[in-house]
């Protein structure tokens, strides 16, 4: 299963962005949507999918936190 990431590109050539998951760094295509470095996306199978504001990346961080926290504690 694949799920979409919230990260922040730190640098753009043409169709190409690296993009910054909490330091780790993955290339991602970047011509579906209008960005730029330092902007926070949306990634869904190494797509840039969406570019995101402040609050809905760091909802979305959020939401992956609880969700780590919760499969950590169903392991246990």
């Amino acid at each position: 299963m694949c799920i979409a990431s919230s990260g922040v590109i730190i640098n753009k050539r043409g169709h190409k962005a690296d993009v910054s998951f909490g330091g780790n760094i993955i290339e991602a295509e970047a011509g579906l949507t209008e960005c730029e470095a330092g902007d926070r996306v949306l990634v869904h199978a190494g797509c840039i999918i969406q570019k995101l504001s402040v609050t809905e990346a760091e909802e979305m961080d959020e939401i992956m936190k609880l969700a780590e926290e919760a499969a950590a504690g169903a392991l246990h």
